[in-house]
């Protein structure tokens, strides 16, 4: 889980939120425009959507 973390925010580790990758993930699986993700959405949705993303982290573990 923490090497899938490490690689998606490569260049934003101290600003998760503006990694093009996790924009594009969120986008992709949740409907949330990247384009309007900031801060206080980021974390927001990290939060009322923890199990979620803990399923997907977990699901990760399993890639090569």
């Amino acid at each position: 889980m923490l090497r899938f973390l490490w690689i998606a925010t490569r260049g934003y580790r101290l600003r998760p939120w503006r990694s093009p990758y996790l924009r594009w993930r969120i986008e992709t699986y949740w409907g949330i425009p990247a384009e309007s993700l900031d801060f206080r959405d980021f974390w927001h949705f990290l939060w009322s959507r923890r199990r979620d993303v803990l399923r997907f982290l977990a699901w990760t573990r399993h890639l090569p």
